[in-house]
């Protein structure tokens, strides 16, 4: 069952993207479990990481859609968001917080489930590969599909996501070993790299993305050899 959070101040709209949902529901005989808020304001009370898709109206009083987005990203990493909008130009800024699409009212169902079931999809791509990490405001939920590369300075630790960098207490050591079952690499005694994200290896660097990360001399043999036996799909002990 899918946990749904619908934020909207309209009532109207409100039931009609119930009722949308709930038509999804019997179609493919699945529940999901729709909790309204009202404000944005009532969302991020409180919030907890339990839901996998927030329908997020834009154009509220107080907070608005976009204002509450980018908190909501700070608290989870892999919840989807679907905008609702009346106006178009707003729902492109939406991108910027990773939401998955955007809905200009008045909606209709056929493009409402199109991207509703995407989001889902999405969403359990994510979840498969979801971690949570401890952080000053609270736990938060990260997917390692989004995690580029971990790095610790000073007994501090900076995870490096594509949207974002979060730093917390910890070691590496104790990171390395959540991580190793997603396949994360050591290069060296600073940094834990997604192999998903190297785009490039020369001499002792190790590009991640446009990042140039230094690859330690006494490590690179077994680095090498990791990474090819994760090209392989071969599980590194």
């Amino acid at each position: 069952m899918h946990n749904i959070a619908l934020v909207e101040d309209n009532d109207d709209d409100a039931l009609i993207l119930e009722s949308f949902i709930s038509r999804i529901g019997e179609q493919e005989k699945t529940k999901y479990k729709v909790k309204r808020f009202h404000s944005a304001v009532e969302l991020l009370t409180n919030y907890q990481s339990i839901y996998s898709l927030i329908l997020l109206d834009v154009e509220m009083p107080g907070m608005n859609g976009m204002e509450a987005s980018i908190r909501i990203r700070k608290l989870d990493k892999t919840v989807s968001i679907i905008f609702t909008t009346n106006l178009i130009q707003y729902a492109q800024k939406g991108y910027e917080v990773d939401a998955v699409a955007y809905l200009i009212k008045p909606v209709k169902y056929f493009d409402f489930a199109l991207k509703f079931k995407k989001a889902l999809d999405i969403y359990s791509l994510n979840v498969d590969r979801d971690f949570v990490i401890k952080t000053a405001k609270g736990p938060c939920h990260i997917s390692t599909n989004k995690l580029m590369y971990v790095e610790v300075m000073r007994h501090r630790l900076y995870y490096h996501l594509v949207d974002d960098t979060l730093e917390v207490t910890g070691t590496i050591s104790k990171t390395e070993e959540e991580l190793k079952d997603f396949g994360f690499l050591r290069c060296n005694q600073c940094y834990l790299v997604n192999p998903k994200f190297i785009t490039k290896i020369h001499g002792l660097d190790v590009m991640i993305g446009d990042t140039a990360l230094l690859i330690s001399r006494p490590k690179k043999k077994q680095f090498l050899e990791d990474l090819a036996n994760w090209y392989s799909g071969v599980k590194n002990d």
